[in-house]
């Protein structure tokens, strides 16, 4: 008896939507956020608060618990050692700038720039950690996860090198902090911390005023060495 040659059915199984749904969900969200970067300063104004709060409203749509979001006091408390630490090592960036001469005076150093500064790197933290790191390591191993979210969140910082190494270190070790006291509010901090330690302590002629995207190609120095604008806000 003659058989029909016949094409397997592949069924589509619930995993397998996750992970496709995971892995738009990556591609798209990173794909905003360097585009975003790379507009011009009125665009940016424009489709940048979009960027930013997608991801959000993903998160939260999810329900995670505060431990998973890592807004938990436990987290907090057990990961405030950190604090301290990074004041140590910004102190000693500042001592060894002073010895080099490359130490200058932060541009606008009052509350509301500092302070918004840091706000900004504590969402720089819940995207890593809260939006790109669960969905990595849906997908990846836990190790491969931190270390690809790592490069992602240096390639944020293209075309600035010297942010891009330095992000690429701290992405990674922050990921591990996280995983280990699953903290966002204090990692954010910290970041803020070590940032504004960079400012003063690297050369503007390195750092153009911490820009990123075709805000560091649009910088103008202005004072020698001073520090303007944040990293991820070009233009300003």
């Amino acid at each position: 008896m003659a058989t029909l040659n016949s094409t397997p059915l592949v069924i589509s199984t619930p995993q397998s939507d996750t992970s496709l749904r995971t892995l738009a969900e990556l591609t798209i969200g990173f794909s905003v956020i360097l585009v975003v970067l790379w507009l011009p300063t009125r665009e940016q104004l424009i489709f940048g608060p979009i960027a930013l709060l997608a991801p959000l409203i993903l998160v939260v749509l999810q329900r995670p618990t505060l431990t998973e979001l890592g807004l938990h006091w436990r987290g907090f408390v057990s990961s405030l050692w950190i604090l301290p630490a990074a004041a140590v090592a910004a102190a000693a960036g500042i001592l060894l700038a002073r010895a080099a001469g490359t130490f200058h005076e932060l541009y606008k150093a009052d509350l509301a720039h500092v302070g918004g500064y840091v706000l900004w790197t504590i969402y720089q933290q819940f995207l890593l950690q809260d939006y790109f790191m669960p969905r990595l390591t849906r997908v990846l191993k836990a190790d491969t996860a931190i270390a690809f979210a790592a490069v992602l969140f240096a390639m944020a910082h293209l075309p600035n090198v010297v942010l891009t190494v330095a992000t690429l270190v701290w992405g990674a070790l922050s990921c591990v902090l996280f995983r280990r006291y699953r903290s966002l509010v204090v990692l954010g901090i910290t970041q803020g911390l070590l940032g504004l330690c960079f400012a003063v302590c690297v050369p503007d002629a390195y750092l153009h005023h911490m820009r990123v995207g075709l805000g560091y190609w649009h910088y103008q120095p202005t004072v020698a060495g001073h520090y303007a604008g944040y990293h991820g806000t070009p233009g300003k």
